[in-house]
């Protein structure tokens, strides 16, 4: 397809995504702000529907059967650690585009494995595979907009999910897959591969035996230059850019804030409690369209509502501090920043670099490299070997479907549930209501309904 039909295409998808987005976050959004009782019934959220699933491990198996939504590029990439791990079996997947149905056919058939059940049925293709009884956990990694139906889908039919992030865009949204989990008793799961990478699980370690001292502050960001990417006509450009022309918000909180939340045992004897938000202005991709684009391309025509940087500040029930930022506008290295502070040390990294106060580190920032032989977590020491050699992302990918097969096989509790799945990705709607309200403070909605107190860890 040329690539003047092939912006013709976007456009009109996006044009039907912006009406998709519309009831989905401006009605929301509008309501809160004007109306502090709508606000109030947001943030507290609907009568319970069934009991916790804090606590509930999966029933053990010997083998995990798993479907895929979504082929694309993260789909597929998926897929390939799923079929390098032993005792997992592929059986369905589901896309809308055959080619990129039939090359995700192809890494489960190269595997070994076989060929699993195909569905390129149209937009809701994914209803007809949630029909097997053959799965015992969907992955999703569709575009965004898509994660909340197709995770109330597979969680109606019986299935666990693991869903790629965001979880969800409003707070109705959160709630439904609090609710939905809770009465169909499976697991919802964000799948934040940020949680698994090498430095993030020896900073937890770190933590856990009080290496800081009593936690203070922390900060998390996601700001990577997407520029390119956002103005591709193909996969993430058909779909992604359309998100900055809907809200004006952090798009995409949760890889900083996922580590940072572990850190600090959020849902697991500290909660956020309150936010606020403050965006930029918006002139990254006006300038780079500007440069890069045909001034006739009717992309030059879309208005873009997300500023360039959205910061938010949270604090949590124990009187901490969280910096959390979006920014991938402007051109920058790559940095979530991923950042503790405790009153005896900090760890900070791109690059990552530490103090530690009984080091006698001399006010200088030291290398974490004396900290590894005592502090890499086991799951690292384990399958850190072939998680760097078959896995994405340095291996933290391939790592995070390990343990979530570990977790099936052997009847454990999953490190994540649907209420971090919540909590991590609430600052997206809560930050939209607090820049619309001049960057007041907005409540966090305590998903686990009062039960954030219990001691218990996430990675063990």
């Amino acid at each position: 397809m040329s690539e003047n039909k092939q912006t013709r295409r976007e456009m009109l998808r996006n044009t039907a995504l912006a009406g998709f987005g519309l009831s989905l976050f401006g009605i929301e959004t509008k309501a809160a702000v004007s109306d502090e009782n709508v606000l109030s019934e947001l943030i507290a959220g609907p009568a319970p529907v069934g009991k916790t699933m804090i606590g509930v491990p999966f029933e053990k198996r010997d083998a995990v059967r798993v479907a895929m939504i979504g082929t694309g590029l993260r789909g597929r990439s998926i897929l390939s650690e799923f079929v390098n791990i032993p005792n997992v079996k592929v059986t369905a997947i589901c896309d809308i585009v055959q080619e990129k149905a039939d090359k995700a056919k192809a890494i489960v058939e190269k595997a070994g494995q076989p060929a699993p059940a195909v569905y390129v049925k149209g937009d809701r293709g994914y209803t007809e595979l949630l029909k097997r009884d053959d799965i015992d956990v969907v992955y999703i990694a569709t575009p965004w907009e898509w994660h909340v139906p197709q995770s109330l889908a597979a969680l109606n039919a019986g299935k666990h999910v693991a869903c790629e992030v965001p979880a969800a865009y409003t707070m109705k949204e959160l709630w439904q897959l609090v609710d939905t989990s809770e009465r169909t008793r499976k697991h919802m799961m964000m799948m934040e591969n940020c949680c698994y990478d090498y430095d993030e699980l020896l900073i937890l370690n770190m933590v856990r035996a009080g290496v800081f001292g009593e936690l203070v502050h922390g900060e998390a960001a996601y700001n990577h230059d997407l520029r390119a990417i956002l103005f591709e006509t193909k996969d993430e450009g058909l779909w992604r850019r359309a998100h900055h022309t809907l809200r004006d918000s952090n798009l995409y909180p949760t890889h900083g804030l996922g580590p940072v939340a572990n850190y600090m045992d959020i849902n697991r004897g500290d909660k956020f409690d309150y936010m606020v938000a403050m965006s930029s202005g918006s002139l990254g991709l006006q300038d780079y369209r500007k440069e890069k684009l045909d001034s006739k391309d009717p992309r030059q025509e879309e208005v873009y509502k997300a500023g360039d940087y959205n910061t938010n500040l949270i604090k949590t029930a124990k009187g901490r501090s969280i910096m959390v930022q979006h920014n991938v506008t402007t051109p920058r290295p790559y940095d979530r920043i991923n950042l503790i502070q405790g009153t005896k040390g900090i760890f900070r990294d791109y690059p990552s670099r530490v103090y530690v106060e009984k080091d006698k580190a001399d006010h200088r920032w030291q290398t974490i490299d004396a900290y590894k032989e005592k502090y890499e977590h086991n799951l690292w020491r384990v399958v850190g070997e072939q998680a760097r050699k078959l896995g994405g992302h340095g291996g933290m990918d391939y790592l995070m479907c390990w343990r979530l097969v570990q977790c099936f096989r052997e009847g454990l509790v999953p490190d994540m549930d649907v209420y971090d799945a919540a909590a991590w990705s609430a600052p997206g709607p809560l930050s939209e209501i607090s820049v619309a309200k001049g960057s007041m403070p907005i409540k966090f909605p305590d998903f686990t309904r009062g039960k954030w107190t219990g001691a218990r860890t996430s990675i063990p």
